[in-house]
């Protein structure tokens, strides 16, 4: 097992699932997956985002993307409008009950983090979100 834990993108990949794994143990509840949570935490950031876009800013197929935020319309999270620039684009937004189900579920994935990154100290922890902030941010703009 030592072999496999010298390698870095399988170390960052195994966290990755017990990550999503437990993200999703605690959204079962609300009916919702992971990729749900972070469908709404990307609207979160954006003034909404075109519909065609949402697979490559978040990495998912397309007839994915169309799935999730049906479900996610469907509870009133997220709307589909239209594009001011294009009428045939649809924008997706996050609604104020979205918002609200962030908020709610702030504590809990907090917890979640917590609970995964708790043999590391706080500043550990920061700079271990730097870290990652940076490789993701340059995985997005390749």
């Amino acid at each position: 097992m030592r072999g496999l834990h010298a390698d870095t993108g399988y170390l960052l990949y195994r966290l990755g699932l017990r990550s999503g794994q437990l993200f999703n143990t605690f959204l079962q509840e609300s009916g919702l997956r992971l990729r749900h949570y972070a469908l709404l935490r990307f609207l979160a950031t954006s003034e909404g985002a075109l519909q065609r876009e949402l697979s490559s800013r978040l990495g998912y197929d397309p007839s994915a993307i169309v799935g999730l935020v049906d479900d996610l319309e469907k509870l009133g999270f997220a709307e589909r409008r239209p594009s001011p620039d294009d009428r045939r684009s649809r924008i997706v937004v996050l609604t104020d009950d979205g918002r609200a189900f962030l908020r709610d579920t702030d504590e809990a994935g907090l917890r979640v983090t917590n609970d995964l990154l708790q043999p590391l100290a706080p500043a550990e922890r920061d700079a271990l979100h730097t870290l990652l902030q940076r490789v993701a941010e340059a995985e997005l703009n390749s």
